[in-house]
């Protein structure tokens, strides 16, 4: 319950802007000028600050290199790893409400977790580069219902800030894709986090380096499969800490023998 209170605190800080959902318009204070630590629409009208992702792409997309979201980042990775992605994001918020409505669990194939890189190098990095253009930006579903939803549903209320708004190809695109995640999040733990997720995708690079790691006592563990069972990404964490696909949620460090822990910098125990 820790930890959803933290997704709940955290998505109610991220977009809490209420005149944006008023009156239909973005924040505009010194705040926007800084990227959240999550997938988090720039575009969503209750936005406060900007999404590391579009960032990216758009100094990629100008052909600069972005010296200030890769130090953040980098920051943020070597500090926590994916901890972000389990404490923080909105959409990881989404994903593990949904997921309770049913009890069936689909597992996916492991391979598939490769395709968040891919995801990262073709949509957020090579095909802005090439074609100046914010690609994955264009197909993003958690910018879809952040962003797209709202700002389409204050054009059909006749909102003044939405005249001339025009619904094209790519919201069909990405409604698609939003609704094709969403349901999935009912059967599958996490399946956006895990197949496509770019931010998910550089932060995982830093999850066996970080300051934030768990540890196995070999000794208590006797191998009950409690920690696969509440994994929210189909881990056995005895086996796989500190995984790339590890979203650090620390749910692990609930088991009966106290087996897993979670330690801090060179060793600290938390």
């Amino acid at each position: 319950m820790k930890r959803r209170l933290w997704q709940i605190i955290s998505t109610v800080l991220q977009n809490g802007y209420i005149p944006g959902y008023l009156g239909f318009r973005l924040y505009g204070g010194f705040l926007k000028g800084f990227c959240v630590p999550t997938l988090n629409c720039y575009a969503c009208p209750g936005a406060f600050g900007s999404c590391p992702i579009g960032i990216l792409q758009n100094f990629i997309a100008q052909r600069m290199f972005p010296y200030f979201i890769v130090g953040f980042l980098g920051l943020v990775g070597a500090g926590v790893g994916r901890m972000t992605c389990g404490w923080l994001c909105p959409f990881g918020l989404l994903q593990d409400v949904l997921k309770k409505i049913s009890r069936r669990t689909v597992k996916i194939p492991r391979w598939m977790g490769n395709l968040k890189y891919v995801t990262l190098v073709a949509l957020a990095i090579v095909l802005p580069f090439l074609q100046m253009e914010t690609w994955y930006c264009k197909l993003c579903p958690a910018g879809g219902l952040e962003g797209a939803i709202p700002w389409v549903a204050g054009g059909a209320l006749g909102a003044d800030a939405m005249e001339g708004l025009a619904v094209g190809y790519f919201f069909w695109l990405k409604m698609a894709l939003l609704a094709g995640f969403i349901l999935a999040m009912v059967f599958i733990k996490r399946p956006f986090c895990r197949t496509f997720c770019p931010l998910g995708a550089i932060f995982s690079l830093f999850n066996k380096i970080s300051l934030v790691r768990l540890r196995l006592d070999e000794k208590k563990c006797n191998e009950c499969g409690f920690c696969a069972r509440i994994c929210p990404v189909d881990l056995n964490a005895y086996r796989e800490l500190d995984s790339p696909e590890c979203i650090k949620c620390l749910d692990c460090t609930r088991c009966p023998t106290g087996a897993i822990t979670v330690e801090f910098g060179l060793g600290g125990r938390l």
